[in-house]
């Protein structure tokens, strides 16, 4: 497919990248099926600080069954939602926000639901989500496209953040929202909300894998020939 002499060199980079990781790590896709509603991925997101993603999908899981509906979540004391939060990093945290999260939304919309968000461009439903408490970019980010809205919106964990960091294609120390906001104008325009989700979880892999917190292993690293770091460290 021919691109513009014009368009932003990070774009050609991300191809590349996305690429080298497929090669090295197989694809990762979700099937439709198996995508959850908004409001499922809002719960996950606002419990799940440093928390692995499998842990906090089973909590998830269990507070809808145990409750039958995210309106009684909401109406659980925070004592019993810590109980059952016990999986998390931050019991305490998580069951203040998610309660705080999940009231303010039933003050908005009646009830907890997001459904609204379908009729909404991806950024302005963003920002209305931002105005919940509990949600930062991240969780907005994976409401918007890790869910059955599946839009073109960029998940930004740590370990994407800092890989994105290290190759040179955001600002150093970025926020999540300020790396959300210099990044996505790089994303390529013929990848789907699917394609981002991918990608993500790709990152989120390689984070795990080379391009570790300390003492990353850059000469293993699928990235390395397109990463300021690497290639300076090897």
């Amino acid at each position: 497919m021919p691109h513009s002499l014009f368009s932003d060199p990070r774009t050609e980079t991300l191809r590349r990248l996305q690429a080298l990781l497929i090669q090295r790590f197989g694809r990762i896709e979700r099937a439709a099926a198996a995508w959850r509603e908004p409001e499922w991925v809002l719960v996950q997101g606002v419990i799940g600080a440093r928390t692995k993603s499998p842990v906090s999908n089973a909590a998830t899981d269990r507070l809808l069954t145990r409750y039958g509906s995210w309106e009684a979540v909401a109406e659980a004391p925070v004592q019993e939602l810590q109980a059952g939060l016990s999986t998390q990093t931050y019991p305490n945290i998580a069951a203040e926000r998610l309660k705080a999260s999940l009231t303010a939304l039933i003050e908005q919309r009646g009830t907890v639901d997001l459904s609204h968000l379908a009729q909404m461009e991806t950024g302005e439903a963003m920002d209305w989500l931002e105005r919940l408490p509990g949600i930062g970019r991240k969780i907005a980010a994976g409401i918007m496209n890790a869910s059955t809205l599946d839009r073109r919106a960029i998940v930004l964990d740590s370990h994407h953040t800092r890989i994105l960091q290290r190759m040179g294609l955001i600002p150093p120390k970025a926020t999540t929202a300020r790396a959300f906001d210099a990044i996505m104008p790089a994303m390529p325009d013929e990848w789907s909300g699917a394609d981002f989700d991918e990608h993500h979880l790709l990152m989120k892999k390689l984070g795990q894998t080379w391009c570790r917190p300390s003492a990353p292993d850059c000469a293993a690293c699928a990235a390395c020939s397109l990463c300021a770091t690497g290639l300076a460290r090897t």
